[in-house]
C-alpha cells in the first residue's frame, strides 16, 4: 500500500498524483508555533507500507527542517520506504566552489537526501557541471522530462513559432521541443557578471520574422536573462514573444518585469503552482512514481530519464 502525504502548498498537485495513481491521501499537518518553531503531525502509515511526500522545493528554507521532521517520522511509525516527489528540485546552482570558503550546496543537497529519503522523483532538475543527479544522490532517482508537455502547450497556442534558446543551458530543452515541433530554433549567447547583471545576444533572425519567438528555458528565477534576451528580440520582430520555462521561481519583480518588456504569454508548469501556471506535468510524474514504487525491492541506484 502506497500512501501520499502533502507537505503545505503541495495539496493540488498531490491530488493529482492521487487522480493518476489511485494511490490514498493521508493527513499531514504543520503547526507554527509563535517562537518560529514547528511541530509536524502525520497519520500514521500501515506498518510496512510506503510513504510519498510531495513538496516542490522552491524557497527551500523554510521547508527542509519540517520535510526531514516528517520523512523521519514516517519511518519512526513504521513506513517501509519514504519517497519524496520535488517536482522542482532547489540548491542545484552552486555545483562548485566558485570563491573559497563556500559551500557547495547541490552536493550537501545531495548527501541531505540520501541520509532523508529511500528515493526521489523530480523534474528536470538543473544541472550543469553534474552529468546526472546520481553524481549526488546515490538512491533511486526518476528524473521526468517536461519537453513533451512544453511542445503540446506550444503547439496549441503558438503559431510559426521559433524557439529561442536565452542561453546555452537552454539547449537541451530548446533541442527537444524544436524537434517535436519541427520547428525552427536559435541559440543566443549569454555573458553573466553578476545576479542581475546579464547580456544577451542573439544570431541573426532575419529569415524568421513571420515567426513568433517563444523564449524556452528551464527556470525562470531572477528572469535576467529572459529580460535581456527579450530586449534584443527588440531589433528583429515587433511580434509579442512568449516566454515558457518548466519551473516558475520568480525572484520579487521578475513576472512583472518581463510583461513589462512587452512579453506575451508567460507560461510554467504546475511545478511550482503559480500564476503562470498552464502546462500540467502531473501524468508523467505520477507515471514516474508508480515506477518508483514499484520497484520497491530493488536497491542500488536507479536512475532512469523519463
Amino acid at each position: 500500500m502506497t500512501m501520499i502525504y502533502a507537505m503545505p502548498g503541495n495539496e493540488m498537485f498531490a491530488e493529482l498524483l492521487i487522480q493518476h495513481t489511485g494511490y490514498s491521501r493521508a493527513g499531514l499537518f504543520l503547526h507554527r508555533f509563535p517562537d518560529g518553531e514547528t511541530r509536524v503531525s502525520v497519520d500514521v502509515p500501515a506498518k510496512g507500507e510506503q510513504a510519498v511526500l510531495v513538496c516542490t522545493l522552491d524557497r527551500p528554507d523554510p521547508k527542509l527542517w519540517p520535510l526531514t521532521m516528517a520523512a523521519a517520522t514516517l519511518r519512526e511509525l513504521g513506513a517501509r520506504r519514504v519517497v519524496l516527489v520535488a517536482p522542482y528540485l532547489a540548491y542545484m546552482r552552486q555545483d562548485a566552489r566558485f570563491h573559497p570558503g563556500e559551500a557547495i550546496s547541490a552536493k550537501l543537497l545531495g548527501e541531505w537526501l540520501d541520509n532523508t529519503f529511500d528515493a526521489l522523483v523530480t523534474v528536470d532538475p538543473h544541472l550543469h557541471r553534474y552529468h546526472s543527479l546520481g553524481q549526488i544522490y546515490s538512491r533511486q532517482v526518476r528524473m521526468v522530462h517536461a519537453a513533451a508537455e512544453l511542445t503540446a502547450w506550444i503547439a496549441s497556442h503558438v503559431e510559426r513559432p521559433l524557439i529561442v534558446g536565452p542561453d546555452e543551458e537552454s539547449r537541451q530543452w530548446v533541442t527537444a521541443v524544436a524537434n517535436l515541433l519541427c520547428a525552427p530554433s536559435v541559440m543566443a549567447h549569454k555573458e553573466r557578471r553578476g545576479d542581475r547583471e546579464v547580456t544577451v545576444h542573439l544570431p541573426e533572425l532575419g529569415r524568421w520574422l513571420d515567426h513568433t519567438p517563444v523564449l524556452l528555458d528551464d527556470i525562470i528565477a531572477s528572469g535576467q536573462t529572459l529580460l535581456q534576451a527579450l530586449r534584443s528580440l527588440r531589433a528583429y520582430t515587433t511580434a509579442k514573444p512568449v516566454c515558457v520555462a518548466v519551473h516558475g521561481v520568480f525572484a520579487d519583480g521578475a513576472l512583472e518585469a518581463l510583461r513589462g518588456e512587452n512579453a506575451g504569454d508567460v507560461v510554467t508548469t504546475n511545478s511550482i503552482m503559480s500564476e503562470t501556471t498552464q502546462i500540467d506535468i502531473s501524468k508523467v510524474v505520477a507515471e514516474a512514481l508508480m515506477d518508483v514504487c514499484s520497484m520497491a525491492t530493488v536497491t542500488g541506484t536507479q536512475q532512469v530519464s523519463l
